[in-house]
């Protein structure tokens, strides 16, 4: 089969790469282009994993084909933080230990930017509605919204 070149901007960065038309973006994200911070968990879009950023929409990267990605603007977890350090979302994270085993990390981070993004002061209800497609089996999920609280917080804006 022939592979397909694809343009699109990762991370900021203008990225070109050649795929099989079959690949998904997670494959080539991890495989081809090294962006291992994004994990595989189940292939199937249920654990939240592989969460991205495709044009600031929240994306299972497992179910998106590379190809797709063509002209778009993708942030995997390797995008989130600064120049200057941990953005304010992992710092949070970390201060409430809200991750363990570390391969549901990234896309409850992910996933969590897309939520402040959108609700800049969601309350818990909504922090567990956008969260759900996220799957941990260590934390018992308390300390993650305890974090994305904080985050949300610390990231407010004055009125």
């Amino acid at each position: 089969m022939q592979k397909v070149q694809v343009e699109t901007r990762i991370n900021g960065e203008t990225v070109e790469f050649l795929c099989e038309p079959q690949q998904t973006l997670l494959e080539v994200l991890r495989d081809t282009l090294g962006k291992t911070g994004t994990k595989e968990g189940c292939g199937s879009g249920d654990c939240g994993a592989c969460s991205i950023l495709l044009d600031g929409r929240l994306v299972c990267a497992c179910l998106m084909l590379a190809v797709e990605a063509s002209g778009h603007n993708v942030t995997t977890i390797e995008g989130i933080a600064g120049k200057d350090g941990l953005h304010p979302i992992q710092q949070k994270f970390l201060e409430h230990a809200a991750l363990q085993c570390g391969i549901c990390t990234p896309g409850l981070v992910v996933a969590t930017k897309a939520l402040l993004d959108k609700h800049p002061n969601p309350d818990e209800e909504t922090i567990r509605y956008w969260l759900a497609g996220n799957l941990c089996r260590c934390t018992g999920y308390d300390k993650i919204i305890r974090a994305v609280q904080d985050a949300a917080a610390t990231l407010a804006y004055p009125a």
